[in-house]
């Protein structure tokens, strides 16, 4: 099993990694889940070319290759299918990037295509008696053939070397029932969020427990509280299992801005442990929300509902767009703006994408404006249409918007106004000695080395004397400070 290598982008924090002494920010949940679903007898191995090189020895030792990738990392995928057939191998291939367009891999043995508890178990009888086909899918506009998570094994932890990511992943959900124009999870998933058994999801914490994990789990479900019932029922029993356990793990997920509404569902999950959330704020241009299809954001005060969140002891992080036909040449300065009161410190700014087979794609395709394919960045990507604003006035204020918001100084005055509205809740935790090796570095290589060393110096001073408990979140945050700031002056360029 191979999971290609990810560009720099603005989630990979490979710039940040080496202070906290890891290789990869996330380990690759899809094929360890896979890896669970293959025959008891097959010998698997997984090799992460986001951890490490792949090596002649791991392609010959294999019978067959699996590959699983998202868009952004198809060119690494099509040297490692071009390796592996030069060497002779079966190469099989799903997830994301080969659901959405397989033309683009030719050199590929068989597709495994979109969900695999369903499309796995058909090619793996086929493969057995030698039939096996070129494509193996289903029409996910077909609400019956998704399937039941409840079929999802546990994913295999033993394949990878814990030590060598710095959050691990689980998955409670998929769907989101909203109809963003712009996003591909409805293509992929659906509208409907099908959940696993809360008896699942606390089997699978376990497993991750046993296994030696401790720390941030990122819950990659496409909106969390997707199903609010389901999400109410189970964050008792996740309570009560951290608790039992010393609380163990701090939660990050996805959610829709109407969480600040919920208040009982925010407090279940401060006392669960979630610490961060990201929410896809797109926009304040309410004609823009409009035009995507994002009413659940036009319905609450965007800027309340963040400070909201963050009193309830979780950092928002937020997704932000700009390219809409609705949006006005204001935009950028309105961005700008609310990224600044909101103290939103992770903020991912993106240009207007159309991903394929979206219902943006096919509009925009039917008035002959797209341009081409996307790379699947989020940030520094190619504008793969024709903006109505026109293109050099788009792409100068979206640099204007990132070479504003991840300045030094407006970078840490973005932490310094997410503080005065944090009330922190996050429980258990002991400082480990990589805490203390991160910090360390941190002295050494922002504190002293770097052109941000006094806000940096500030930072740390007035925390010790106003907030001390907030000193390991700044520090975080300053840590991831440098990966932001670099690949923004890098989308700039």
């Amino acid at each position: 099993m191979i999971y290609p290598k990810y560009p720099n982008t603005f989630w990979s924090f490979c710039y940040a990694l080496w202070f906290i002494g890891r290789k990869a920010a996330f380990p690759p949940l899809g094929l360890m889940t896979i890896a669970a679903m293959l025959p008891k007898e097959w010998k698997i191995r997984l090799a992460d070319l986001n951890v490490r090189d792949l090596e002649d020895k791991d392609i010959e030792w294999a019978e067959m290759v699996f590959i699983s990738a998202m868009l952004v990392q198809k060119d690494s995928a099509q040297k490692i299918i071009t390796r592996c057939k030069k060497a002779g191998k079966t190469v099989v291939a799903g997830g994301p990037a080969f659901s959405a367009q397989p033309e683009l891999f030719e050199r590929v043995d068989h597709f495994v295509l979109n969900e695999a508890e369903v499309t796995l178990p058909l090619f793996l009888k086929d493969f057995e008696r030698g039939v096996a086909k070129h494509i193996y899918n289903y029409d996910t506009s077909d609400k019956s053939k998704r399937p039941a998570l409840s079929k999802t094994p546990i994913p295999l932890w033993s394949l990878i070397n814990l030590s060598d990511y710095a959050t691990m992943s689980i998955q409670c959900s998929r769907g989101c029932p909203y109809n963003c124009d712009f996003c591909d999870i409805i293509v992929m998933n659906g509208r409907i969020p099908r959940i696993k058994t809360i008896e699942q999801i606390l089997r699978e914490l376990q497993s991750l427990y046993d296994a030696g994990w401790r720390g941030p789990i990122f819950i990659v479900d496409d909106n969390f509280i997707g199903n609010k019932l389901h999400v109410k029922k189970m964050l008792p029993e996740l309570i009560s299992w951290q608790k039992k356990h010393g609380y163990p793990f701090r939660f990050t997920t996805e959610a829709s801005v109407n969480l600040a509404k919920m208040e009982e569902l925010m407090n279940l999950m401060s006392e669960a442990n979630f610490f961060k959330v990201f929410l896809g704020i797109e926009t304040t241009n309410i004609d823009s929300l409009k035009e995507c299809g994002k009413f659940q954001n036009i319905k609450v005060d965007l800027l309340k509902s963040v400070k909201i969140i963050q009193q309830h002891g979780m950092q928002v992080m937020g997704g932000f767009i700009v390219g809409f036909d609705n949006d006005p040449v204001t935009v950028f300065k309105s961005q700008i703006k609310f990224i600044e009161e909101t103290g939103i410190v992770t903020a991912m700014v993106g240009l207007l994408t159309a991903l394929p087979k979206t219902p943006l794609w096919y509009q925009l395709r039917k008035e002959n404006r797209l341009l081409g394919l996307t790379t699947g960045k989020n940030t520094n990507d190619i504008l793969n249409f024709i903006p109505k604003m026109g293109e050099e006035m788009l792409i100068s204020g979206y640099k204007e918007i990132l070479s504003k918001i991840y300045s030094p100084r407006a970078y840490y005055k973005r932490i310094s106004v997410f503080l005065k509205n944090y009330k922190p809740t996050v429980k258990g935790g002991k400082i480990s000695r990589n805490d203390i090796q991160a910090l360390l570095k941190s002295v050494w290589k922002i504190g002293l080395l770097s052109r941000t060393r006094f806000f940096y110096w500030r930072l740390i001073i007035r925390t010790i004397f106003t907030k001390i408990k907030n000193l390991p979140i700044v520090v975080e945050l300053m840590i991831q400070g440098v990966h932001l700031l670099r690949v923004a002056k890098e989308a700039t360029r």
